[in-house]
């Protein structure tokens, strides 16, 4: 009787747990360090970004006068010793493992830009999606340090991914009109994030940006769902 019991109150607590991980989901389980989301897994909606990108004002390249890297503070701390940079690399990677220091120590990361895989945090760059430089020509020369430092670190828009140094230094601060990621079946992401960030900032684009945003788009499954 007492072992029919006990296998009755493990069965109950089973089903406890299962029920536990179906209610918090996968955010739960990253919490306590056994996920990996490998970047967003969120399908583009090109109908959205393509209203948004003509909603977007448009216009010519501000003066560089005055820029630096340094107006846009990064990386900024998270708390627990995370800054923006391992907090992305914790995002991005699967079975992502930390020091106390909270320095990736182990995992995999897959560069989205060009689909090469990495199990080193050091070979990966977090790259802004919309580079600095760029913000900078295209509206945030008139930004103070603070909403500078913000921009650089956000962590509530797509604007920061872990990618190859490599693809991430070919990039440097050039729009989609002069560089596009190497991996083509990104561009709708690539796109549909662009177009976010700088919607949210309220950044405009160029013509030529703006021509080159649209045909990313238009590689877009039409059912977002696919």
């Amino acid at each position: 009787m007492a072992v029919k019991q006990r296998q009755i109150v493990l069965s109950i607590l089973l089903l406890v747990v299962v029920v536990t991980v179906a209610a918090w989901g996968g955010d739960w389980l990253d919490e306590i360090g056994l996920g990996g989301s490998q970047g967003s897994t969120t399908a583009p909606n090109a109908g959205e970004a393509m209203a948004e990108l003509d909603r977007l004002a448009v216009g010519r390249h501000h003066s560089m006068a005055g820029y630096s890297r340094e107006r846009f503070k990064h990386w900024t701390s998270h708390g627990e010793n995370c800054d923006t940079r391992e907090t992305v690399l914790k995002r991005e990677g699967k079975d992502v493992r930390t020091d106390r220091a909270c320095k990736a120590v182990s995992g995999s990361w897959v560069s989205a830009y060009d689909g090469e895989t990495f199990d080193k945090a050091g070979d990966l760059d977090i790259d802004h999606i919309v580079p600095l430089a760029n913000a900078w020509r295209t509206g945030a020369d008139r930004w103070d340090d603070e909403k500078r430092t913000q921009f650089a670190n956000d962590l509530t828009i797509p604007q920061l991914v872990a990618v190859s140094a490599k693809s991430n230094r070919a990039k440097g601060d050039q729009d989609p009109s002069q560089w596009k990621p190497p991996a083509r079946s990104y561009w709708c992401t690539y796109a549909t994030d662009w177009v976010k960030v700088k919607s949210t900032y309220g950044l405009f684009v160029t013509e030529e940006e703006k021509q080159a945003l649209r045909d990313m788009l238009d590689t877009c499954p039409t059912d977002p769902s696919r």
